[in-house]
């Protein structure tokens, strides 16, 4: 049996069927509720014309987070609630205080990036009234104006107070589902279970499916590659892979944690690591994204799977058979190519606790510093014994099929003062490693180079901190 799609649209309860499984949010808006405030731009999450807020509940409240609707399927809205620029003006026909902000400011000349500013400042307003410039600026990285200029549209984002949103808390309660949603139609099925057990089960039934989570990569298979997919199981609404534990010994992160919800966990490890999740996408994909879903893709320049090896990571799968716990480096076979056996899933990343001597550093290099794909990611964890290193983990993005480590530079460190004889010696040995290639990034070169850099600017930064290494806006 199917189900209705069931969610709240401005204010408004929908139940949506015999849409395509993968038709996006963005076109339903559009094309079947004429709501034409949300533009499309480059239909693959990196412009932000297309923001909308995505209310979800949260304990006894409902939060408000900006989202790309672009890439967003239209059945992960069920249980949930949608708000377009439409709905913020008051009843009285008065605009919303970010929108009179923008006007006062003169933030918007073509107007067509506007709504996307619009939604992804009133998102920030309404998690973060007194937002400094650092969030503001986090806030708008994921939306392009190409005639206003940021200048005018950070000036609105100051002068505007206030602007709490409302919430349709009691309507979402009754749409919250307790078993597994169905949804199916003819050119798709759809499957959004609430329990691991459920999970388990439906992807046993169909180890083919598509496994959903955020969706920042997925739906570019429909937006840009135009790929069908038959069946997809989506594990956003699994419970347990929403939780984020800690125990004595180790932090253990739900696969389907998004990267904003884990933020603060994660970065205290290390500054440099709360630096690189802040770049890691923009805060619509960061919304969306999902630690889980990054390993599980196995993209060699997914920028959360250097420093997770690097602090030692372990994956949990699952399937009906039960769980498997694997060292996360173990899990990337070859490109695009896991340790993942037939019927299971990722369930949760466990990351032991921080030994106290040990030494951590993660650093992203590219040619943008918001919202660009690395050139290099390079995350670098020594554990001493006195002055002598005990362990080395170095572990480089974008250098290979897959995430890897350096383990002939590593071995050449252990049982070794950390000198610059040390750390030089270290860096002649990157080519047993590492045969970077060529693209559109980066040259071969200049990712050999840069990965030796990257081991020796770690160096300065743990023998001589008063040393600068870093220039804003030129990467890490």
């Amino acid at each position: 049996m199917t189900d209705a799609i069931r969610f709240i649209l401005n204010g408004e309860a929908r139940e949506v069927s015999g849409l395509s499984p993968t038709t996006t949010v963005l076109q339903y808006l559009r094309e079947h509720e004429r709501l034409k405030g949300t533009k499309e731009g480059c239909a693959e999450g990196d412009c932000g014309a297309c923001t909308v807020l995505l209310g979800e509940m949260t304990g006894n409240k409902v939060v408000y987070k900006a989202i790309n609707a672009c890439i967003a399927f239209l059945p992960t809205l069920d249980g949930r609630q949608v708000m377009t620029v439409e709905h913020l003006k008051s009843a009285d026909g008065g605009l919303h205080p970010v929108q009179q902000a923008m006007v006062e400011c003169h933030g918007s000349q073509c107007g067509f990036c506007t709504p996307g500013f619009v939604m992804s400042l009133c998102a920030l307003k309404d998690n973060n009234a007194d937002a400094s410039d650092e969030d503001i600026h986090a806030a708008i990285a994921g939306n392009l104006c190409r005639c206003t200029g940021y200048r005018p549209i950070v000036d609105a984002a100051r002068k505007a107070k206030g602007g709490k949103l409302d919430s349709d808390l009691e309507q979402l309660k009754i749409l919250q589902r307790r078993k597994m949603f169905r949804y199916e139609t003819a050119e798709g099925k759809f499957f959004a279970p609430v329990t691991v057990a459920e999970l388990a089960e439906v992807v046993n039934a169909h180890p083919e499916a598509t496994l959903l989570a955020g969706g920042t990569d997925v739906g570019l298979w429909v937006t840009k590659f135009h790929q069908s997919l038959p069946v997809i199981i989506y594990t956003a609404n699994v419970r347990d892979l929403q939780q984020i534990r800690k125990t004595a010994t180790a932090l253990e992160i739900g696969a389907a944690v998004t990267y904003s919800k884990a933020f603060e966990e994660l970065a205290v490890y290390d500054d440099s690591l709360q630096e690189l999740l802040s770049r890691l996408g923009s805060m619509q994909i960061r919304n969306s994204g999902t630690i889980g879903g990054n390993i599980a893709n196995g993209s060699p320049i997914g920028d959360g799977l250097p420093p997770l090896i690097a602090l030692r990571a372990q994956l949990v799968l699952r399937s009906v058979e039960g769980v498997r716990e694997i060292a996360l480096e173990d899990y990337f076979i070859a490109y695009k190519k896991q340790d993942r056996e037939r019927g299971e899933f990722v369930e949760k990343i466990i990351i032991p606790r921080r030994a106290k001597n040990t030494q951590f550093r993660v650093y992203k290099i590219s040619k943008r510093f918001d919202q660009d794909i690395s050139a290099v990611c390079g995350a670098f964890s020594l554990s001493f014994k006195g002055k002598t290193i005990s362990e080395a983990r170095i572990v480089f993005g974008g250098m290979a099929a897959t995430p890897k480590r350096a383990t002939a530079m590593e071995r050449s460190l252990i049982g070794k003062e950390w000198t610059e004889e040390t750390v030089t010696q270290a860096m002649s040995l990157l080519g047993q490693d590492f045969t970077p290639l060529s693209d559109m990034r980066a040259s071969a070169d200049y990712r050999r180079t840069t990965a030796q850099n990257l081991l020796y600017r770690f160096f300065i930064e743990t023998t001589e901190p008063e040393t600068a290494t870093r220039v804003y806006g030129y990467g890490s």
